[in-house]
């Protein structure tokens, strides 16, 4: 198992939970009550999947496509920390993971 923890966007709530590799980091989000709508459901149309990947095992991810970053390039607050969370594939080389809920999340999907 992988352990994602999930730091709200103030960093005064954590929630960390347990996801499966093979599991895309968006859906274990969503499933958990993260803020990330998705609105294109990995088609990396927009960019409401934003997050910062603050900690963990970050050199097992492989590096954001030209397209990931292209997309970012539309994210309120993007910094060099940020992904689209559609765009991560959890894998066996993953253990953990920070994720930081960006400050200009808006999640309309509630």
């Amino acid at each position: 198992m992988i352990r994602i923890r999930f730091i709200s966007a103030d960093g005064t709530s954590e929630t960390s939970v347990d996801a499966a590799p093979g599991q895309r980091l968006l859906d274990v989000a969503q499933a958990h009550g993260q803020p990330l709508e998705g609105t294109c459901e990995g088609a990396m149309a927009c960019s409401t999947c934003h997050v910062h990947i603050v900690g963990g095992d970050l050199a097992a991810l492989p590096p954001p496509t030209e397209e990931e970053e292209d997309m970012l390039d539309f994210a309120a607050g993007a910094n060099r920390q940020s992904r689209l969370a559609c765009q991560i594939q959890l894998t066996t080389g993953i253990h953990s993971l920070d994720v930081k809920i960006p400050r200009a999340v808006v999640d309309n999907s509630r």
